[in-house]
């Protein structure tokens, strides 16, 4: 597979936040320039979304190596696509619709194959030496959030990692503005429920703060 320049630190710099880190839109000049075949400007784009995209990656699928893989093969699509790309849309837009595909087809084909992972067998959040209230509170975030179906989670993390507005979800999901708001709605709401069991909230606080980033996240819903 052609390789496209994820760095070496992908691993170290992929740390995951609660709160919201809206994606900064890059120049349409530079994607016009990686379109035209400038290798310069398709770097910076890689360099630009390669985290964001392998983070919403690995909180969906939920194991490090396939993250990786597919992240790479992410970018493999991009370069082959981009010179359709029209600016109909915002790039990053587009750039999660691609994500968002190649998920579906890993996944779809992973349903049709024994698995090779156990269910628990998924990564925690990486932090860098949190206070230990806080790492417990992220933990059982995301052991809450890692058990969301498919359709559910997807939404919540366009929404609170990537940080799209509700019509953006709409476009690259390819499903109603209803929909959407439905989805992220059920998914806070049985993350909530989620993070009042034993298994997932270590203790009672740490639950209620987690709630409440959930329920702050937005402002809304």
């Amino acid at each position: 597979m052609r390789q496209l320049g994820l760095s070496n630190g992908l691993r170290q710099r992929a740390h995951f936040l609660v709160t919201r880190m809206p994606l900064t839109e890059i120049d349409n000049r530079i994607v016009r320039e990686a379109q035209r075949g400038d290798s310069h400007a398709f770097t910076l784009i890689v360099r630009a979304y390669q985290v964001p995209v392998f983070n919403y990656v690995l909180r969906t699928v939920g194991d490090r190596g396939l993250a990786e893989d597919l992240t790479q093969e992410v970018f493999l699509r991009v370069f082959q696509s981009l010179p359709s790309f029209s600016f109909r849309s915002k790039f990053t837009t587009w750039l999660f619709q691609v994500t968002r595909n190649r998920m579906l087809d890993e996944l779809r084909a992973r349903e049709r194959r024994p698995r090779c992972i156990e269910l628990d067998a998924v990564h925690t959040l990486s932090v860098v030496d949190p206070p230990a209230e806080q790492a417990e509170t992220i933990e059982a975030l995301w052991r809450a959030v890692d058990r969301l179906g498919l359709d559910l989670k997807m939404a919540l993390l366009l929404r609170d990692i990537a940080g799209f507005s509700y019509d953006e979800i709409a476009e690259i999901l390819e499903i109603t503005l209803t929909t959407v708001k439905w989805r992220i709605y059920k998914a806070r709401e049985e993350v909530q429920l989620m993070l009042t069991r034993p298994d997932i909230a270590t203790t009672r606080r740490t639950a209620d703060a987690s709630v409440r980033r959930l329920r702050t996240a937005d402002g809304a819903c």
